[in-house]
C-alpha cells in the first residue's frame, strides 16, 4: 500500500542454505528468518521511509528471537540490507531511534547482508487479505495494516497509482 512500493513477498531469509521451507524453518534447525523482500522504487520512496515504517508499524525490535508469542531464531529482528549504502541508513537509524529512546529497551535488530531470499511457498502469498478471519490476521496483522494506514496516510499509494 506504500507509494513506490511496486512488489511484497514472504520468505526466509539468513541462513546459508540453498533452499528454504516453512517447516524447515519452523523447526529451528536453520539460522533463517522469516522476513518479507520488498521492491521499490527509490524515485518514489527511500529506503530510509521504509525503515520507519518497519520500526513504527511492523515488529517490537527490542524483542530477541521473538515476536509477540512466537519465539524462535526464525523471529528475530533483522533488517538485510542490499548495500553499503542501506547498511549506514539501517544503523544510522538505529542509533537514532535508541538515542531518541523511542522504545523502552535497546534496540536488538540485526543488520546485516542480504545472502539469498528463498520465496516462501504459495499459500503463504496475501495468506492475510485470503484470511482475515484466522485469529492471528484478526489480531496482530489487521491491526498493523491499519496502524500503517493512519500513521503514514500521506505515504499511501493513491486510487489509480
Amino acid at each position: 500500500e506504500l507509494d513506490g512500493v511496486s512488489a511484497v513477498a514472504p520468505g526466509y531469509s539468513g541462513d546459508g542454505a540453498h533452499n528454504a521451507d516453512y517447516k524447515t524453518v519452523c523447526s529451528g534447525t536453520t539460522n533463517h528468518a522469516e522476513v518479507v523482500s520488498i521492491r521499490f522504487d527509490p524515485k518514489r520512496t527511500s529506503f530510509g521511509q521504509l525503515l520507519k515504517v518497519y520500526f513504527a508499524v511492523a515488529h517490537d525490535p527490542t524483542q530477541k528471537d521473538r515476536q509477540g508469542e512466537d519465539r524462535g531464531r526464525q523471529y528475530r529482528s533483522v533488517i538485510f540490507y542490499a548495500d553499503a549504502a542501506q547498511k549506514e541508513v539501517a544503523e544510522a537509524y538505529i542509533r537514532q531511534l535508541d538515542a531518541a529512546g523511542v522504545f523502552n529497551a535497546p534496540i536488538v535488530t540485526e543488520v546485516v547482508p542480504l545472502e539469498a531470499f528463498h520465496e516462501a511457498e504459495a499459500y503463504h502469498h496475501n495468506y492475510a487479505e485470503l484470511h482475515p478471519e484466522q485469529g492471528y490476521i484478526a489480531a496482530v496483522a489487521a491491526p498493523k495494516v491499519a496502524k500503517l494506514r493512519q500513521k503514514f496516510a500521506d505515504k499511501l499509494k493513491r486510487s489509480g497509482s
